[in-house]
């Protein structure tokens, strides 16, 4: 049973022949349903009129009658001849119908309609598409596509525009206009200031929304959002506001979305107490109420120019007037305290943001991490990532080399002696071999920095595996890390294997130092292995290098 409320315009065909074969065209054939005009009314569907679609009927054959707020029964009763004649009273001939004024009933399967569309277009490769619309309008002329079955040119446009192809929306637009199959309605100008904005095109956005509204069109409040949004994106507050202003003279009343935009826009540019006085604006005077999006964006812009604790202050408001803050929001804050060098207090906001019910998310996590390992607090960084794979979070190979790296640098800051410089370059190393086990892809700085970390934490032969491993992918180290590895050996007494390096160096082709023989030489000397420290110089000299250090002649002791 169709309901009689998605009938508020419906059409009945005349056994009168039409000369206007335009009007016929302009009626999307899917979206509405027509009366024939045998009489005939079947009580499984409208008792009062018979219906098929469009496509079905022969056009030559028919006028097109438009009624307006015609009454459709429900009922088992036949309708009377004096309900017959008032219906007919109520009818309007075709000539003095308007085609492009009429506002055709949505179909309820729409959405549907249009999510079919796009599956079709994405089912077709790129480079084909263009071909494939060109079968699909010279189908639609002929009033079928496949086996008959009809399809709405303003579905397609839109389809078009979900599918992330505006430039085939405005292709297809311009041949269908051409051929005279789509005279363009209210939701077919919509569509291209859609088009025109995903593009980037506000000027050509702006042509079609003035042609749109001075031909007696009247947008949706979404369109005409979509516009001042895409002005707000660009900077182009002027532009945003003068649709703003339009609206009013269009009889469109901003959503709370539309307001949101602005305040977006504002903030964008900088503009934050002007955004705070329209958030209060509408709190006081407005005919819509602030959401908690009104207040992140506010929030966003304080925090942007260093005024995070003004932001705050807006939440607890937002918070008092009833709303619930979302993850969005917490993020806000910790972008802002992150900026200012306060990640201390963005972890003060995660325990209050958890204590409130609100889940962070990965974004929440990373963006304390990189605050934290920025700002020398590798510590809390490195318990803010166990509780984040403690809640479940998968971490990518950027984060890990990220924490790797911070971790590592902040081991370095410290002495060998320090706990704290310890208990990092262990945390790093944990996580460098969770790594390798994960088989994460290790950034070349990353190792470089694990190297470095180990030879100078007294972990110099774990320095030399990552040495080997990197040489066997490929990786050759840097001079300075492999210096810090020879270096770190020779500390440790590892002096053959400090050798080691250095023939691992001349095998890489790095340029000649002295610093990896001056180390050499000396840790030699300072052993008594004089002979050991002569044929180091030696090498040296014959690589046309002259170490600084020397040889000392005294007690010879053979290596």
């Amino acid at each position: 049973m169709v309901k009689k409320q998605y009938f508020k315009e419906c059409y009945v065909i005349s056994s009168k022949p039409s000369s206007s074969s335009t009007f016929l065209q302009s009626f999307r054939p899917s979206s509405l349903f027509l009366l024939t005009p045998s009489g005939k009314m079947p009580t499984s569907l409208l008792h009062q009129f018979q219906l098929q679609p469009l496509s079905s009927l022969h056009h030559q054959q028919y006028s097109i009658i438009g009624i307006r707020s015609a009454h459709l029964s429900s009922t088992e009763q036949k309708p009377s001849s004096s309900s017959a004649n008032r219906t007919v009273q109520s009818c309007l001939t075709a000539a003095e119908v308007q085609p492009t004024k009429f506002d055709v009933i949505p179909r309820r399967s729409r959405r549907m309609h249009v999510q079919h569309l796009i599956e079709h277009i994405r089912a077709v490769h790129k480079k084909d598409r263009v071909e494939f619309l060109d079968r699909m309008v010279a189908r639609r002329q002929d009033c079928s596509v496949g086996t008959g079955s009809s399809f709405d040119l303003n579905d397609l446009l839109m389809a078009l525009v979900l599918a992330e192809e505006p430039d085939l929306a405005l292709r297809t637009f311009s041949i269908v206009s051409v051929k005279g199959l789509l005279v363009p309605d209210s939701w077919t100008y919509s569509t291209l200031i859609r088009c025109h904005c995903m593009k980037g095109h506000l000027d050509e956005a702006q042509q079609v929304f003035d042609f749109m509204t001075e031909s007696g069109f009247s947008p949706t409040v979404a369109t005409v959002t979509e516009l001042i949004n895409s002005y707000c994106r660009k900077g182009g507050l002027k532009g945003a506001f003068a649709v703003f202003d339009s609206m009013g003279r269009i009889g469109i009343s901003p959503t709370i979305q539309t307001y949101n935009c602005l305040i977006k826009g504002l903030c964008y540019v900088g503009r934050v107490e002007e955004a705070l006085d329209m958030l209060k604006g509408i709190m006081n005077n407005g005919p819509v109420k602030p959401d908690i999006y009104t207040y992140t964006a506010v929030m966003d812009g304080f925090c942007k120019v260093g005024r995070s604790d003004e932001a705050l202050e807006l939440l607890k408001e937002a918070m008092e007037g009833g709303l619930s803050p979302n993850v969005v929001t917490y993020n806000t804050l910790f972008n802002g305290y992150t900026r200012e060098g306060r990640p201390g207090k963005g972890l003060g906001v995660l325990r209050r943001m958890k204590e409130r019910g609100c889940l962070p998310d990965c974004v929440s996590y990373r963006t304390l991490i990189h605050g934290l390992l920025k700002w020398g607090k590798a510590r809390a960084a490195l318990r803010v990532y166990r509780e984040m794979e403690g809640s479940g979070f998968e971490v990518d190979e950027r984060m890990m080399n990220v924490l790797v790296r911070g971790l590592c640098r902040a081991s370095l800051k410290g002495s060998n002696a320090n706990a704290n410089a310890t208990d990092l370059l262990e945390g790093a190393c944990q996580l460098f071999g969770k790594m390798q086990s994960m088989d994460l892809a290790v950034d070349y700085n990353t190792y470089g920095l694990v190297v470095s970390s180990l030879s100078v934490g007294r972990r110099s032969e774990e320095a030399l595996v990552n040495v080997e491993r990197m040489v066997g992918e490929g990786l050759w180290p840097r001079m300075i890390d492999l210096e810090g590895v020879i270096k770190g050996l020779c500390k440790e007494g590892k002096i053959e294997k400090a050798l080691s390096v250095l023939v691992l160096m001349e095998g890489g082709r790095y340029p000649r130092r002295r610093v990896p023989y001056n180390i050499l030489v000396t840790e030699f000397n300072r052993i008594g292995m004089v002979s050991s420290a002569c044929s180091v110089y030696g090498i040296a000299l014959k690589r046309g290098v002259i170490p600084e250090k020397k040889p000392k002649l005294g007690r010879v002791v053979y290596l």
